[in-house]
Formats: C-alpha cells, structure tokens, sequence
C-alpha cells in the first residue's frame, strides 16, 4: 500500500522540477554564446526605427488629429506645415477630446490650445501644450 504524499515530498518534487525547467531557459543561443538583451538606444547606435503614425493626408489642412494612444495631437495650421503637442491639457491632465475651429480642446474644463503653436485660445489652463517631435517624409508622419 502506497502512503499518500505529504507536502515536503510535493514542494521537493515542485522543486526539482523547475530547477529542470529553467535549465532550458539559461540565455544562451545554439552556438553557446548569451544572448544580448541591450535594449536599443540611441546611446548604443541602434535605435528602433520611428513609429509611423498617420499619413499627411490624415491631417486636415487648418486642424488636427488626435492620437488618443500615443497621447499626441498632430495639427496642420497651414498647408503642408505639420505641428504635434502632447494631447494632454496642461490645466489637470485630461485627455484632449477634439480638433475645431483653429483649437485643440480639452472636456473636462474647456481649455483650448491654438493648432498653430500648441499656446492658451482659453482657461483655464495657463501653459501651453507641450511640443512633440515628428518627422514629415513624404506621405508619412512619424514620431520623433
């Protein structure tokens, strides 16, 4: 008759068993050699390749869009200029909800930035959006 299994021989078993299942996860390729997991930076010369985020046609000439994702807002004050500020108001932190009118706006107290610069239309927010960097090349928007 077998004895049933008491919990030092289950946490021994539970155990050994890992230690046998990490042995495959030790960071080494086929060729022996541990793997670089450096993550990219411009610090070490490979920096990831820029996010495309819209096309130019995307943006409407004399307003904007919204990423709601990415937290950016993407304007076109005039034709072929593009601006991006970040798509939080300054005021509190809320998610600026919509492009009208020449203004980037906010829902949660009415603040409004201009598209052209990303500065106060009106309150009550007193600082402007913050500028985000975008590259134009061609058709496309990508950040940074």
């Amino acid at each position: 008759m077998t004895q049933p299994a008491t919990r030092r021989t289950l946490l021994a078993t539970g155990a050994a068993t890992l230690a046998v299942c990490c042995v495959g996860c030790g960071g080494e390729d086929s060729a022996g050699s541990t793997a670089d997991t450096t993550p990219a930076t411009p610090e070490n010369g490979s920096a990831p390749a820029a996010q495309a985020l819209a096309r130019t046609a995307d943006i409407p000439e004399g307003g904007g869009k919204i990423f709601a994702d990415e937290k950016i807002v993407v304007t076109q004050p005039v034709k072929g200029e593009y601006k991006a500020f970040s798509a939080l108001c300054t005021h509190q932190g809320c998610a600026l909800n919509q492009v009208a009118d020449g203004t980037v706006d906010c829902p949660c107290h009415g603040s409004r930035f201009r598209i052209t610069d990303g500065s106060v239309a009106h309150g009550p927010a007193t600082q402007p959006l913050a500028a985000k960097p975008i590259k134009v090349q061609g058709n496309s928007i990508t950040l940074g």
